[in-house]
């Protein structure tokens, strides 16, 4: 049960993040040294460490 708690706080910081992420003004993102299509990536790395 403990995986499946862990396993859910992840997925929903996740979503969290890759909204954020996806949905900040590209100026924003490009100062940042990403483009807002590369937010599934940086938000994936950031929440699984992969």
């Amino acid at each position: 049960m403990t995986r499946l708690k862990n396993a859910a706080a992840k997925r929903a910081e996740f979503n969290r993040t890759y909204n954020e992420l996806r949905f900040m003004p590209r100026e924003t993102a490009i100062d940042l040294g990403m483009f807002p299509e590369d937010a599934y990536h940086v938000a994936y790395a950031q929440v699984y460490g992969r």
